[in-house]
């Protein structure tokens, strides 16, 4: 549980935590994080502040009359900037707050969202393997499934959320799985679920019988 807590009622919070903890989970279970669309974000916003603060600099030395034609130009450049900058917010990342590739090379987008005044937490997965179909997978829950009512994030709920709906985390997380679903639920469990927690299964049966040969030889 986190030590920090915040208000059950700031939705802008709620979804801000929620959001964070997603690369810290995955990045844990040694997925490998894409920070292409952050920087692309971030060179943008810092390029619009430096002709902003180049303009400012120009003006408080040299003064409006002989600088005016290069401060019409630096406005000019600093509106295109930011008009590309809420482009790329609105139209490239449409909330995406990771992208990564997995142990086994799949690629998963993970973009949220939620609505004014619903304290509902979207989540739309897009899975790209190496081989195969991208599949996508929309998840809708509250809130209050991992925040406490004094406002503490509580991650195992939250990561429990995310392994039982996407295979690909289920594959390298079992534990999470297995410690979410009683046995006779996996009846209707989802079917590339249950796989990936049997892969897991038999690769540990695996090496714990080699290590047992091991010892047995030397012995």
């Amino acid at each position: 549980m986190a030590q920090e807590k915040i208000s059950v009622h700031n939705l802008a919070d709620l979804k801000n935590t929620s959001d964070d903890a997603i690369p810290n989970y995955l990045n844990s279970l040694k997925f490998k994080q894409d920070h292409k669309l952050v920087d692309t974000r971030l060179a943008l916003g810092y390029s619009a502040f430096a002709i902003a603060a180049a303009c400012f600099y120009w003006d408080y030395k040299l003064g409006f009359e002989s600088t005016k034609y290069y401060t019409a130009g630096a406005v000019a450049l600093y509106a295109l900037l930011n008009g590309v900058l809420t482009y790329w917010i609105g139209f490239v990342e449409k909330g995406t707050v990771y992208q990564g590739t997995a142990p086994d090379g799949t690629s998963i987008s993970i973009a949220t969202s939620t609505k004014k005044n619903i304290p509902t937490y979207n989540v739309k997965i897009t899975i790209t393997p190496k081989k195969g179909e991208t599949q996508t997978i929309e998840l809708s829950r509250s809130f209050t499934e991992w925040f406490d009512v004094q406002g503490h994030f509580v991650a195992r709920p939250f990561q429990v959320m995310l392994a039982t709906q996407v295979p690909v985390i289920a594959k390298v997380d079992p534990k999470r799985v297995q410690a979410a679903t009683p046995a006779p639920d996996f009846m209707s469990a989802d079917a590339s679920v249950l796989d990936a927690i049997a892969a897991s299964e038999s690769t540990g049966a695996e090496a714990a019988s080699s290590g047992k040969k091991s010892k047995r030889r030397k012995a």
